[in-house]
């Protein structure tokens, strides 16, 4: 698959609630390593389907590799199962909102099921900043975006 290209607001495409994916094929796998090269080159930590004009229910992350430890990882047809009482705030940029920050408070943790690229059910629980970029990349699967937070000012945050 050719360079993707990221699209930023106001492009309607972010707004879109993605359809969930029923083939697990070279199609998506290649889509999944298209976005996660256009994510690294950007340079970001997360990135989801609707980003880079595809409306189907995918993200990928990877939130180690600014500190030297890749974790890339690929999510389909996510959902949150469920979230912590206790919340946090971290300072979230969005490659399809360029220069823009916004200090959001989400769940602290949250256990979340997908599908791999091959289909196979995924479960996993997440904290600090990994539940926060698995939020916000799902988000985008709604049309939801880290602007449509209140922004909460002086909180402390952890590296974009």
């Amino acid at each position: 698959m050719a360079g993707l290209t990221i699209r930023t607001v106001p492009d309607p495409v972010l707004r879109v609630v993605c359809d969930p994916v029923t083939s697990f094929d070279a199609a998506l796998a290649s889509l999944s390593e298209a976005m996660l090269t256009a994510m690294y080159a950007a340079p970001g930590r997360g990135l989801a389907a609707p980003q880079v004009g595809k409306t189907c229910r995918l993200f990928v992350t990877d939130t180690g590799w600014k500190d030297g430890t890749p974790t890339p990882r690929v999510f389909v047809n996510s959902e949150i199962v469920t979230v912590s009482d206790s919340m946090a705030a971290h300072a979230e940029s969005c490659l399809s909102i360029p220069g823009a920050v916004s200090r959001i408070a989400r769940p602290a943790e949250v256990r979340l099921r997908w599908q791999d690229l091959e289909g196979i059910r995924r479960e996993a629980d997440f904290a600090e900043f990994d539940a926060a970029c698995v939020q916000h990349e799902r988000d985008h699967l709604d049309g939801v975006l880290c602007i449509d937070y209140p922004s909460l000012p002086d909180y402390p945050s952890l590296p974009e």
